[in-house]
């Protein structure tokens, strides 16, 4: 199945998307694509449904963030070798935590907006796991049970405040809009196998992110084991996994976002991403 959230920001309801890629209207059935519409039982309820019974959405210009009101935003960093290699970082022993803030999150397609002060903002394109299941202390095995879904996720970056202003990477990492998700969230049985999906992101046209998750060093069912001995996850809890190179950090010499510009993304069979920049307004 692939779930979707679609309206204007903040009345944003829930859809399905049917076999011919048209949005039928959950509303009458879910009040919401969260935590307990893709639990288990709420899956096996969507599964049961007739999607020609339901009604075609209307209002779909915007798709808003596939899942509503995740408790954790979860990211794993360093977690490509070929990305690790052109940060000029060691391959990790163990996943590289930190979180975005949950006000970070954002629709596939909102616009990128740059923090005040900002001079070196980044993206980078992120397969995310979505949990179905409340975890902890999980092996392997029950860690994959527990994801609910994959989404796309762009893991917009501000370098200079992640990397030079003291502390953690939280700083550069949870301005408004840093945390772009969907367009969809497909669920895991749709997913053969997400250890060979193939990512790519482009800024104003140019490709400069074409990796793929045969890369990645930790893969989701065994993040999902790793945290979960360290904090219990709970539906709708959003973790994304790392991304390949190519990012501007990277770029020699560096390139970052301003005002104006275009970014496109996307991840195979996880559908794709389109943001514009656009300066802070707030005053």
């Amino acid at each position: 199945m692939k779930l979707v959230r679609y309206g204007a920001v903040g009345r944003e309801r829930p859809g399905i998307i049917d076999r011919s890629g048209t949005v039928r209207d959950l509303s009458g059935v879910v009040n919401d694509v969260d935590g307990t519409t893709i639990s288990p039982s709420g899956l096996a309820r969507l599964r049961s449904l007739n999607l020609n019974s339901l009604p075609v959405a209307t209002g779909t210009e915007r798709l808003g963030p596939c899942v509503a009101h995740p408790g954790k935003f979860i990211c794993i960093g360093l977690n490509y070798a070929d990305h690790a290699a052109e940060t000029g970082a060691e391959i990790p022993k163990e996943p590289v935590l930190f979180l975005k803030a949950t006000s970070a999150v954002s629709g596939p397609n909102d616009p990128i907006i740059k923090p005040r002060g900002s001079t070196k903002l980044d993206w980078e394109v992120e397969l995310a796991v979505v949990i179905g299941s409340e975890c902890r202390y999980v092996d392997e095995q029950s860690a994959q049970s527990a994801i609910a879904g994959y989404c796309v996720c762009n893991d917009v970056s501000e370098r200079a405040f992640q990397l030079e202003r003291g502390g953690q990477w939280d700083k550069g990492k949870g301005c408004d809009s840093f945390g772009p998700i969907g367009p969809w969230l497909v669920t895991a049985d749709e997913i053969a196998d997400t250890g060979n999906l193939d990512m790519w992101l482009d800024v104003n046209g140019r490709r400069f992110q074409s990796g793929s998750t045969r890369t990645m060093i930790f893969k989701p069912a065994f993040v999902v084991h790793y945290l979960s001995q360290f904090m219990s996850l709970q539906p709708g809890d959003i973790i994304s996994t790392g991304t390949p190179p190519g990012v501007g950090l990277g770029q020699k010499p560096p390139i970052y976002l301003n005002a104006g510009d275009t970014v496109s993304l996307g991840i195979a069979g996880l559908g794709t991403q389109r943001q514009v920049v656009v300066d802070s307004q707030v005053s």
